[in-house]
């Protein structure tokens, strides 16, 4: 699987760790940045990430700012990405199983690293259900 990953200065550091563990675990990682603790611009990474998961060029994406709204709000101004903001286990499976989210927002400020490895775990091993009552309802939101 292919995961694209971006991150502004306050998510930086928790990047790199969620970098470094799903290379442990085989995964291909496409880094869009930021590449520095530098104060940035989230909106810049976020658009970045979804051109990327747009044109097929990797499976799902995580974004990682101080709270991981920005990113969340920036994502999801992009037809077809579905982002989520989690910071559970449970909300993370859910929004794979239920919405099919196909990127995960996370806030560095909120979590340890440590629980947002076992979040982005979570939101990559679980496949959507194919429910037809979850096809039909993000047919519905998607129109709007």
């Amino acid at each position: 699987m292919k995961l694209v990953i971006g991150s502004d200065h306050g998510g930086y550091t928790m990047k790199q760790e969620i970098i470094e563990h799903f290379k442990s675990r085989g995964f291909e990682i496409v880094d869009v940045g930021t590449d520095s603790p530098a104060s940035c611009d989230y909106p810049v990474y976020a658009k970045k990430l979804t051109d990327i998961l747009k044109a097929g060029e990797a499976d799902l994406g995580i974004l990682i700012c101080g709270t991981g709204i920005g990113m969340s709000m920036a994502a999801n101004k992009v037809d077809g990405i579905r982002a989520a903001l989690c910071h559970d286990v449970f909300s993370a499976e859910a929004t794979r199983s239920h919405n099919n989210a196909n990127v995960l927002c996370m806030g560095a400020r909120v979590i340890g690293a440590g629980l947002a490895c076992m979040i982005a775990d979570k939101f990559v091993d679980t496949p959507f259900s194919n429910d037809e009552r979850h096809i039909r309802r993000i047919s519905m939101y998607s129109k709007l």
